[in-house]
């Protein structure tokens, strides 16, 4: 299996990390905002080819499938160019930024019949993964999640600390992740409410937002987030149910006492992301749709529609 990565940013390298791990990956291509940092983390990684335009790697019949890390807002465009090239591609979270392109990328998948799988990580984090398979054996059911989605981020920075060429957004990126997965662990939703606070005078964002969902089970989700938080970073999952209480930090999970739970037998990763890159190789290669499919998180996409409208 043949992957281009478009976006060798601190989430690029998250993936390139993962894809080393799978038997019969090979890096073939490096596209980056720069000559300079695609040149140097393709040498880290040992792929033949580098370049600043995605068009380069969509040319090369070297290339099967491309893994997409670049700022939100070319998501969908590029996702629809991978397939329209010929390539399965795997379009890291959000989809899109709006409801009409997410629509559009789905119908794209749709036409061409190829893999195209969007990477809400939730949903292969082995602390969710764990939650998920008691709910599936009818020991679990939700009544309520709490979340919280901090930061501290009042300048243009991404993980690394470095200056991001884009904006990220509470909405469209940070609450994708909670919207999707509260779903996925509790079923459709049927209500959501938003409400923001002030918009940042240079980033022309908010904040700070705090989300409410009701699922068609009647589950509830409390959801807030903020890029003002001066504190622990990350986002931190409280699963109340009717037979016990879980909290999930990343790929780590305690019950309500904070008692730690063993999930390294739940897959055979501990990191989130591997996980979802190998699911990914995995439908190319079996010729199935992916756990996170466009098509499975589409409605993730009509829900922030829905709560974007609110907002404005």
């Amino acid at each position: 299996m043949r992957i281009a990565l478009a976006g060798a940013g601190a989430f690029g390298e998250k993936h390139l990390d993962g894809l080393k791990l799978i038997d019969g990956v090979e890096i073939v291509s490096i596209i980056s905002r720069t000559s300079e940092q695609a040149e140097a983390v393709a040498a880290k990684y040992g792929a033949k080819h580098s370049s600043t335009n995605l068009d380069d790697a969509l040319a090369r019949d070297d290339v099967d499938a491309v893994i997409l890390c670049t700022p939100t807002q070319m998501h969908a465009s590029q996702a629809i160019a991978c397939m329209e090239a010929g390539k399965h591609v795997q379009v890291e979270i959000p989809l899109a930024d709006s409801w009409a392109d997410a629509e559009a990328v789905v119908a794209k998948q749709k036409e061409t019949g190829l893999v195209c799988m969007v990477g809400h990580t939730r949903r292969f984090n082995p602390s969710h993964q764990y939650v998920r398979n008691r709910i599936v054996a009818g020991d679990f059911n939700i009544q309520q999640m709490d979340v919280q989605t901090y930061f501290f981020r009042r300048k243009n920075m991404n993980a690394k600390g470095q200056l991001r060429s884009w904006t990220d957004h509470l909405l469209w990126h940070h609450a994708a992740h909670t919207v999707d997965l509260f779903a996925y662990q509790a079923g459709k939703i049927v209500k959501a409410n938003a409400i923001e606070g002030p918009i940042h005078p240079e980033l022309g964002i908010a904040m700070d937002m705090s989300i409410q969902l009701k699922s068609e089970s009647g589950a509830i989700c409390t959801l807030s987030l903020s890029f003002n938080n001066d504190g622990p970073l990350g986002t931190f999952f409280r699963y109340i149910g009717d037979t016990a209480t879980y909290i999930a930090r990343y790929d780590d999970l305690v019950n309500g006492k904070e008692e730690p739970i063993d999930v390294s037998h739940v897959d055979v990763s501990m990191n989130g992301i591997e996980l979802q890159d190998r699911e990914f190789i995995a439908a190319i290669r079996e010729g199935r749709e992916p756990n996170s499919s466009v098509a499975q998180v589409l409605d993730c996409y009509r829900v922030l529609d829905s709560l974007a409208t609110q907002l404005d």
